[in-house]
C-alpha cells in the first residue's frame, strides 16, 4: 500500500472501507453544494507570500483556545453518527485528540453518549449542543455536559431547517432511514466494518435514550429528532443557554457580521465561523470568504474559529492570517477515524501539525499567534 500523506489519502482509504451512504453522508452537501464546493474553492484561491532568508529556526504552532492550551490551533468539530463510522468512534477521536493536545468536541447527535465519553477519557471535552423543540430535553444535556465536567459548550445557531442533502436521501440515509437494495448491497461488500461497528457500545443516538417515544427503535429515533428541530429559535434562547451554562459558551454558525456582533453581546466566549460545512443553506458564503469582516466587527471582544473546507495545514495557516484564532475540522478527521480508527484520527493531526510547521517556515513565520494578512500574497494592480 502506498504511503498515507496527506488527508486526501486518508479519505481515499475510507471510501474503500466504509459503505457509501456513510461516506457520503460525510463527503457530500446540501442541494447543489454550491457552498461545499466553495468552501474548498475559495481557500485554494487564496497564496501564501513566500519569504527568504528569514530565521526560522524557533517556530511555535501552539496556541490557546478558550484559555486553553493547544499543540496547534485545531480541533475537533461535532460530527453526527460518528460511531457508525468506526466502533465507538466518539471515543476514539476524543483519546487521540486528547492525546495530541487539542479539543474534542461531541455532538448532540453522537452515537456513544455524553456519559459513555467521560468515562472512557481522563480529561474534559467540549459538548456541542442544539436547542430542541423540547426544551425540557435541550436543558438536560446542559446539565449532563455540566456534571461530566465539559468546561465548554458549543451551541450551533443554523439547524432551526434541516438543508435537504440529495445524496443522504438517495443512499437511504433519510428520516426515517430507508433500506434500498443498493445500499444493502454495498453493506455487504464490508463485512470488516459491519463486525466492527457491532463491537461498538452502541448503534444509535446515545444522549437520545431515555427521551425517545415508545419503541426507541432507530425509526422512531429519527422522526423525533426530525420534529425536535425548532424554526421559533431566536436570539432570547441563546440568552436562556446561557443563563443556565456557566463555563465558556461558543456559538457556532456565524456567517455574518451584524450576527458576530449580536453573538458577542450575548456573552459568547468565541463564535466559529461556519456554514455547517456547506450542508444547510446552499448559496450562501465560503465560510473563509466572510472571515476578514467577521474578525473586523467583532474585534477582541470574542475570539474566532472557522470550520468549512479545511483539509492541510496551508488551510489553516490561511484562516489565521484572515482573522481566526484557530480552525475546526470535520470532515478530514472522520476520515482518518474511518481508515484507521483512534491512530487515523491522531494521522491527521500530524499531518496538519507537519504542513503548518512547514509552511510556516516557507512563509518566513515563526509563531502561529502573531500570523498577519501580511502572510498572504496579494497582487497589485498596475
Amino acid at each position: 500500500m502506498a504511503p498515507v500523506t496527506n488527508i486526501a489519502d486518508l479519505r481515499d482509504i475510507a471510501r474503500r472501507r466504509i459503505p457509501r451512504a456513510m461516506f457520503e453522508y460525510a463527503q457530500r452537501g446540501s442541494y447543489d453544494e454550491r457552498t461545499l464546493a466553495a468552501n474548498y474553492a475559495e481557500l485554494d484561491a487564496l497564496r501564501l507570500r513566500q519569504r527568504v532568508m528569514v530565521d526560522v529556526s524557533k517556530r511555535n504552532v501552539a496556541t490557546t483556545f478558550l484559555g486553553q492550551d493547544v499543540t496547534i490551533p485545531v480541533g475537533i468539530a461535532p460530527t453526527g453518527l460518528t460511531g457508525l463510522f468506526h466502533a465507538d468512534g466518539e471515543i476514539l477521536g476524543a483519546r487521540a485528540a486528547q492525546a495530541f493536545g487539542v479539543p474534542f468536541t461531541l455532538s448532540t447527535m453522537s452515537i456513544c453518549s455524553i456519559e459513555d465519553v467521560a468515562g472512557a477519557v481522563d480529561k474534559p471535552f467540549w459538548f456541542q449542543l442544539y436547542v430542541m423543540r423540547d426544551r425540557a430535553f435541550t436543558q438536560s444535556l446542559v446539565e449532563r455536559a455540566r456534571a461530566a465536567g465539559c468546561p465548554v459548550l458549543v451551541l450551533t445557531l443554523d439547524l432551526a431547517a434541516h438543508g435537504q442533502r440529495h445524496r443522504d436521501i438517495k443512499n437511504g440515509l433519510s428520516v426515517p432511514p430507508r433500506l434500498t437494495l443498493a445500499n444493502a448491497l454495498d453493506i455487504a461488500t464490508k463485512p470488516g466494518w459491519a463486525l466492527n461497528v457491532l463491537r461498538g457500545q452502541r448503534r444509535s443516538f446515545g444522549n437520545l435514550q431515555g427521551w425517545m417515544p415508545a419503541g426507541k427503535n432507530l425509526n422512531a429515533m429519527a422522526q423525533w429528532v426530525a420534529q425536535q428541530f425548532d424554526p421559533s429559535l431566536s436570539w432570547k434562547d441563546v440568552a436562556w443557554i446561557r443563563s443556565l451554562w456557566p463555563g465558556k459558551l461558543v456559538l457556532k454558525g456565524i456567517l455574518d457580521p451584524e450576527d458576530a456582533r449580536i453573538a458577542a453581546d450575548h456573552g459568547a466566549d468565541a463564535i466559529v465561523v461556519s456554514n455547517h460545512g456547506g450542508r444547510q443553506l446552499d448559496s450562501a458564503p465560503a465560510s473563509i470568504s466572510v472571515l476578514p469582516e467577521i474578525a473586523s466587527a467583532v474585534g477582541s471582544r470574542t475570539e474566532i474559529l472557522l470550520d468549512g473546507g479545511i483539509r492541510t495545514g496551508q488551510d489553516v495557516l490561511k484562516a489565521l492570517a484572515l482573522g481566526a484564532r484557530g480552525c475546526l475540522i470535520g470532515r478530514s478527521w472522520l476520515y482518518g477515524l474511518a481508515a484507521g480508527g483512534q491512530g487515523g484520527v491522531t494521522q491527521v493531526l500530524e499531518i496538519l501539525r507537519k504542513e503548518l510547521d512547514t509552511s510556516m517556515a516557507l512563509a518566513g513565520l515563526t509563531d502561529v499567534r502573531s500570523v498577519t494578512p501580511a502572510a498572504l500574497h496579494t497582487p497589485r494592480r498596475v
